[in-house]
């Protein structure tokens, strides 16, 4: 591959690039935002089913109170499932890009001079290293 190619390629390789930039911060980011909805959700959800539950009394009202922490308690753990989840997708992301950039880099050891700075460069930018 002629200097001029291995140029272009980097090039282009640049322009088409995904940005990569801080990509599992932001999805973190995302994924905690939602976790944090859903959980407030749940609560006044809860609230207003607790509620409900005052106008009721003996056995009714026990009854109606544990279906409200129930309902409460299996939004909270899916919200709390759904966080974990994300967060690992957001993780493996990111190292997904860190293997990317690592074989792009090394497709770069076939060339020389400003050929190559040009190579590793484009990688850099591309995976954000």
């Amino acid at each position: 591959m002629n200097r001029y190619t291995a140029l272009f390629v980097a090039l282009s390789l640049t322009a088409i690039a995904p940005a990569y930039a801080d990509l599992e911060g932001a999805m973190k980011d995302r994924v905690e935002a939602r976790h944090d909805a859903v959980k407030d959700m749940a609560e006044q959800r809860y609230d207003a089913a607790k509620n409900k539950c005052d106008a009721l009394s003996g056995n009714t009202k026990d009854v109606c109170m544990k279906d409200a922490k129930a309902a409460y308690t299996r939004e909270k753990s899916e919200a709390t499932a759904d966080e974990k989840a994300g967060k690992a997708h957001a993780e493996s992301v990111s190292d997904q890009a860190e293997a990317n950039y690592k074989a792009a880099k090394e497709r770069c050891d076939q060339l020389s001079g400003s050929a190559k700075d040009a190579c590793v460069s484009s990688a850099k930018m591309k995976y954000s290293q």
